[in-house]
């Protein structure tokens, strides 16, 4: 029988934006459209797994206001970076990677193609190198040397299991190993997206975000996640606003900072 866990999605920043850049040919409605930057920890009573590692003050740029590192806002539900021995990497962009450092007793989940990605040619293009940052590239590099990588090949569609229960998926699309988290939990398969939808308008529309790699692999991975996820309901995006709104605080304290994703949305 499966393990279930429960999930925490742990918010640390956020920055204004507007519609039209959020998606591919704009939008004709140039109204305000915020993005929220979370962490997730997964875990139940045997173990504790990061999704990501967010972003430090370095990278408090282009309008990003920090709230508090991620690693500050996981010991408000209790979890301390040291205790924390697998983090899911879903891709090298700066704010999913840029706090690594504050984990330093963790393994780190990357897909092969994300690490093909980030050292080969396409980084000689401003367009594709912009997310990233040398510093933190360097850093994964030096991790698989010190053996702290574990490196996952999701070609085909092939799922690998971090633990049971817990499952990496290839999906590309917004970087070339891009990858989503699946996770059983007591409602049944959670998918987190991460930026393989920024925003539930995005899988839900099937309409793309415009720092892409590929965009027919894009589109692709919305029907993936659908396929992934018990119900559309399960697919909880990587940067929308909303999902603070729709899940359930884990206290009054918290409401706006920490929800609990295993548990139903609100009505």
């Amino acid at each position: 029988m499966l393990p279930t866990y429960e999930i925490y999605c742990v918010k640390y920043a956020e920055r204004p934006g507007r519609r039209p850049a959020h998606f591919v040919g704009g939008d004709p409605h140039d109204a305000p459209m915020p993005m929220d930057y979370y962490v997730w920890l997964v875990r139940n009573n045997e173990r504790m797994v990061l999704v990501d590692t967010g972003f430090d003050a370095a990278m408090a740029i282009n309008g990003r206001v920090l709230l508090r590192k991620p690693v500050e806002g996981l010991a408000l539900i209790g979890a301390k970076g040291a205790q924390i021995k697998d983090v899911i990497i879903t891709h090298l962009h700066n704010d999913h990677v840029g706090t690594f450092y504050d984990f330093p007793n963790a393994r780190f989940h990357l897909q092969d193609k994300e690490m093909q990605y980030v050292t080969g040619h396409h980084m000689c293009d401003h367009i594709f190198r912009r997310p990233y940052e040398i510093d933190h590239v360097e850093g994964m590099i030096r991790l698989v040397y010190q053996n702290r990588v574990v490196f996952h090949d999701g070609a085909n569609g092939n799922a690998s299991e971090v633990a049971p229960g817990i499952s990496v998926h290839h999906i590309g699309g917004h970087t070339m190993g891009l990858q989503s988290v699946r996770v059983h939990t007591q409602r049944g398969w959670v998918v987190l997206a991460s930026d393989a939808s920024h925003y539930y308008e995005h899988f839900e529309n099937d309409r793309c975000f415009p720092l892409v790699y590929h965009l027919g692999e894009m589109l692709e991975g919305f029907a993936t996640l659908r396929k992934l996820a018990d119900t559309p309901q399960h697919i909880v995006p990587g940067h929308d606003p909303l999902v603070l709104q729709r899940y359930p605080a884990v206290s009054p304290e918290l409401a706006g900072i920490v929800a609990r994703l295993d548990l139903p949305p609100k009505q």
